[in-house]
């Protein structure tokens, strides 16, 4: 007999429903980037002279911006709060390992963009030629020589502070199916959010997102492999 707390076995998660789709978009990014569309879509939001005229408008910046990221540290504490007391508390055993899972995973979703974004050196929108900046346009993985190799533009890390969230849907998984495609939603539409807000003030093309959401998904899920992933044994009956 199961617990309602005991980690259930995990449902099928086939390759090309859940890793192999994410690879295959980002082999189709590098082969075909979207760079027209960026540019398309950003041309929305700046004016000749005043550039991106949205940049500093309240509710961009200091609501989807600042406070987002004010609510995501306020958020982690009480992560690691709930952690450390899952160790210290007996009846919270069975939440250490989906606790230690989002940890990882919210942590590596994160903390991943600095690293990729010093190893590109791409530049945001609002500091291109054509925007009215001073820095040449180059593509994704372009050789970028001096003084031009400064850009710290891709992907978007403020769009990792929702889609890290996929680590929450990857936990309710095989607890709650139907809350987790809840969650799924409520986090595709959050980054969705925080993605437009960056394309309006400049600060990243379209694909700077993309790229974000799909790397995002590939860590969570390597982790709920590596972490929570039961296989259903032969002969289980539920």
């Amino acid at each position: 007999m199961r617990t309602s707390l005991e980690q259930p076995a995990s449902r099928p998660l086939t390759r090309a429903g859940s890793l192999l789709l994410p690879l295959l978009a980002m082999a189709g990014l590098l082969c075909w980037p979207p760079e027209r569309l960026d540019f398309y879509l950003s041309r929305f939001f700046h004016h000749p002279t005043a550039g991106f005229f949205l940049r500093h408008e309240f509710w961009l910046e200091r609501v989807l911006h600042d406070g987002v990221r004010q609510v995501a540290a306020l958020g982690a504490v009480g992560l690691l709060l709930c952690l450390a007391g899952s160790f210290l508390h007996p009846g919270a055993r069975a939440w250490r390992r989906p606790l230690l899972y989002l940890v990882l995973a919210i942590a590596l979703s994160t903390a991943s963009m600095p690293f990729f974004k010093s190893a590109t050196k791409v530049y945001c929108p609002q500091q291109l030629e054509e925007f009215g900046g001073v820095q040449p346009y180059v593509p994704l993985l372009a050789p970028v020589a001096a003084p031009h190799d400064t850009g710290r533009c891709w992907p978007g890390g403020h769009a990792a502070t929702a889609f890290s969230l996929f680590a929450l849907y990857f936990v309710l998984r095989d607890r709650r199916p139907r809350q987790a495609r809840w969650v799924l939603r409520a986090v595709l539409a959050g980054g969705a959010v925080l993605s437009a807000a960056q394309i309006m003030r400049g600060e990243h093309f379209f694909s700077h997102n993309l790229w974000t959401m799909l790397i995002d998904w590939t860590i969570c899920l390597l982790l709920y492999r590596l972490l929570l992933y039961r296989p259903q044994a032969p002969g289980w009956s539920g």
